[in-house]
C-alpha cells in the first residue's frame, strides 16, 4: 500500500517537516517519489518512520541514528555492530527510565504528606 505524506503524518504523528529532515539526513531510506515528483511512502517507510520514532522518543541522538541507518544500508555484515548500537541504546533507555521511576516515587511521597496534611487540617 502507498501513502501520501499527510496520511503519515496522520498515521505516526511525525511532522512533515521532520519527515523532509529524516529524509535530507539519510535517517530515512527508500523514500520514493511519482512521476510529479511527490514523495510516496509505503509500509516498509511507514515501519521506518516508528522506529526512527521510538529511538527519537528515547533520546537517541541523530548521529546514532544516522549511524544505525548507515550500517543497515551496508547489508547483513553489519548486523552484529547494528545489534551493539541498540543493545547500548537499550541500557541508557533502561537506566533513565529507573531514575525517572525513584523521581516519581518521591514526588508520590510527598503528594501523600499533603494528603496527610489536609486531612489534620480537617
Amino acid at each position: 500500500m502507498t501513502y501520501s505524506m499527510k496520511q503519515i503524518t496522520e498515521m505516526t504523528g511525525v511532522p512533515a517537516s521532520a519527515l523532509r529532515y529524516y529524509e535530507k539526513e539519510s535517517i530515512l531510506p527508500f523514500v520514493e517519489r511519482n512521476d510529479k515528483v511527490i514523495r510516496v511512502y509505503d509500509d516498509v517507510n511507514v515501519e521506518w518512520i516508528y522506529f526512527i520514532r521510538a529511538l527519537r522518543e528515547t533520546d537517541m541522538p541523530i548521529r546514532e541514528i544516522k549511524e544505525y541507518v548507515a550500517l543497515y544500508m551496508e547489508g547483513d555484515a553489519t548486523k552484529e555492530e547494528r545489534r551493539k548500537l541498540l543493545l547500548q541504546h537499550e541500557q541508557n533507555v533502561e537506566a533513565k527510565l529507573s531514575s525517572q521511576f525513584e523521581y516519581l516515587k518521591r514526588i508520590k511521597k510527598k503528594l501523600v504528606s499533603y494528603g496527610e496534611i489536609e486531612k489534620n487540617l480537617q
